[in-house]
């Protein structure tokens, strides 16, 4: 039992064991980008290749078969036009041969070339003997073009042939001439041959018949040379972009892992990443996708820094302001087990400190849930109970030269304890920097399909440069004086439940004079 738990466990750690280094870096290289592009780069040009080279081979096969069949169809309408009795040595002897072939034929003829007998053994052949003179005198004036062979048989046998030499596909005892020699009908077609000097014939047939009787036959023949030689051409073509291919394969490798460098540069960047370092930037060079890749990686590390600062802020913040309450309560508790004397009034200044941490602690849940989806209850609410109870709570505030000074009139939706939260944060950060003889006035109205909710008041005002940092958490305006009760919260709270309504948050300030902060809400929040 114990030897087999062993084997297993080995074959556990054998599984466990990492891939050699090799092989780790041979998966890495497959699943590069570049690697990919070669790999489609091959599939696309080898189908080009694969569809082109056939259909190219195809093309021009069917383009010399048309022209030999031209050829062909041009010998036999001449011959045809000897059997009808219309002969024409001119037009045969200049019918598809240039100048050179002129010369050649010129030399190859008798030196008693008699044309008067050429045209009498041109006529249309009655017997065996004149069958003979026929095709003599026909072959000497008929020069075909390459690689077409004028064959003539004379009572089923093998006459004469123009050229004298003929493939062994045309040797007198092959099926193919047997049959040619006594076929009695006009015929064309094709044959494949096994032979090596000829692998495929078109042909053309033609009988000659007096009285019914058949005399002899022509077989107009066409060797497809050609094919082989284009075979050739398509073979060299193939080598040439064989080795085209490869060089360009090289060079694509090249060129995409030169275009793909940003994006090598950005897994290095990422790796460099860790939580202490958020400073690592991509150079942008150039325009194009990757360039606006790595602008956008860029803007997203500027954002991501930001916030990893934030929070960073946040934690220190709110620790320092956890770590002031538990402080002083640690020391009054401290100081009532020494003098129990004064213990109410210590105990006092405990559940205030206890009290002010709660609300911290609730401020801190609220700007969490804000970023909820269920965050709002919305409800229709009349805007002017709302502003009335508003402007009667705030008067409980704390001794103000209080104003209501507009007052909105129509329905909204919104979450009506939110809203009332929210403008009281407003109303209670006015007190906390005006005097007893300052005013603060309090208003809404709805314009252009919105309310607006403001607090006006006539306090110190707020300077320029720290008008927009305020709405941060536990942001204060330098040179105030600390205040028992908040801990910078209020305003980034205002600014949450606003932006949940899908509204905007103001603040018109100048120093020496107040600031007026104004709540805008659509009146249906979507």
């Amino acid at each position: 039992m114990f030897r087999q738990r062993d084997v297993s466990l080995t074959d556990m750690s054998d599984r466990d064991t990492p891939p050699p280094q090799n092989q780790l870096r041979w998966r890495e290289l497959w699943g590069e980008a570049r690697t990919r592009i070669l790999v489609w780069y091959v599939v696309i040009l080898a189908l080009t290749f694969g569809i082109a080279i056939p259909a190219f081979r195809q093309l021009l096969f069917a383009r010399v078969d048309a022209r030999v069949r031209q050829d062909m169809q041009g010998e036999v309408e001449d011959f045809r036009e000897l059997l009808a009795g219309r002969v024409d040595l001119e037009r045969l002897e200049n019918n598809r041969i240039d100048d050179r072939d002129k010369a050649m034929a010129a030399e190859e003829q008798p030196s008693n070339y008699d044309e008067k007998a050429l045209i009498r053994d041109l006529r249309v052949p009655t017997n065996e003997q004149e069958m003979k003179r026929f095709f003599e005198a026909y072959l000497k004036v008929e020069i075909p073009e390459d690689n077409i062979f004028l064959v003539t048989f004379v009572n089923g046998r093998f006459y004469e042939s123009s050229p004298k030499a003929l493939p062994k596909a045309l040797k007198p005892n092959t099926a193919l001439m047997r049959q040619w020699a006594t076929q009695a009908e006009a015929i064309k077609g094709e044959q494949f041959s096994k032979s090596r000097d000829v692998n495929r014939l078109f042909y053309y047939v033609e009988p000659i018949k007096t009285n019914g009787k058949l005399l002899g036959t022509l077989a107009i023949v066409h060797s497809a040379e050609e094919h082989a030689e284009i075979l050739e051409a398509v073979v060299a073509i193939a080598q040439v972009a064989l080795a085209v291919l490869l060089i360009a394969l090289l060079l694509v490798w090249f060129a995409a892992g030169r275009i793909l460098q940003p994006l090598r540069e950005l897994a290095i960047t990422a790796q460099s990443i860790s939580g202490t370092d958020l400073t690592q930037r991509i150079p942008v060079r150039g325009e194009g996708e990757l360039a606006k890749l790595a602008a956008i990686f860029n803007e997203m590390m500027d954002r991501l820094e930001s916030s990893f600062i934030i929070q960073r802020n946040f934690v220190n913040d709110a620790g320092h302001e956890l770590r002031t309450p538990i402080t002083i309560i640690r020391g009054y508790l401290e100081l009532m087990a020494s003098d129990p004397d004064d213990w109410q009034e210590n105990l006092a200044i405990v559940m205030d400190e206890l009290h002010r941490m709660s609300g911290f602690v609730d401020d801190l849940i609220l700007l969490a849930q804000a970023e909820r989806p269920n965050f709002l209850h919305l409800e229709i609410v009349d805007a002017a109970l709302i502003t009335q109870e508003i402007f009667e709570r705030s008067q409980a505030l704390a001794n103000r030269n209080w104003q209501l000074e507009k007052v909105a009139k129509g329905k909204i939706v919104v979450d009506r304890q939110r809203i009332i939260q929210a403008i009281m944060h407003l109303v209670h950060n006015a007190t906390q920097h005006t005097e007893t003889t300052d005013q603060i006035v309090i208003g809404s109205k709805i314009y252009q399909g919105k309310v607006h909710f403001w607090v006006q008041d006539s306090g110190k005002g707020i300077d320029i440069e720290n008008q927009q940092r305020i709405f941060d958490r536990f942001a204060r305006v330098p040179g105030r004086p600390r205040s028992s009760e908040g801990a910078g919260l209020g305003l980034s709270i205002v600014k949450a439940i606003t932006e949940a309504h899908k509204g905007k948050l103001t603040l018109d300030s100048q120093v020496g004079v107040g600031s007026t902060f104004t709540i805008v809400l659509p009146l249906e929040t979507v």
